[in-house]
């Protein structure tokens, strides 16, 4: 029998919501890297994890691209998915 799809959805601190789905997937965290450019334009990355581990093992991986990307700062950003 197929899973139930679910609609998922993230509010960030600063009030962004983020809607996912219809899913079957079983995620449970939201991640955002909002990374400042030395030009003063930003770039956004976000996705979604199974695990509150997996969602924060990104952070290493943030520190990485900025290294790799120049950025001058950049924030990251975990929240729990809520079910709609």
């Amino acid at each position: 029998m197929a899973r139930k799809k679910r609609i998922l959805t993230a509010t960030m601190a600063d009030g962004y919501v983020k809607t996912i789905g219809p899913t079957a997937a079983a995620f449970t965290h939201f991640w955002r890297i909002v990374a400042e450019l030395a030009n003063g334009k930003t770039e956004v990355f976000w996705g979604h994890a199974k695990s509150l581990k997996e969602a924060t093992g990104k952070r290493a991986a943030a520190q990485d691209a900025a290294r790799q990307r120049g950025w001058v700062r950049f924030a990251f950003e975990v929240v729990e998915l809520r079910e709609e």
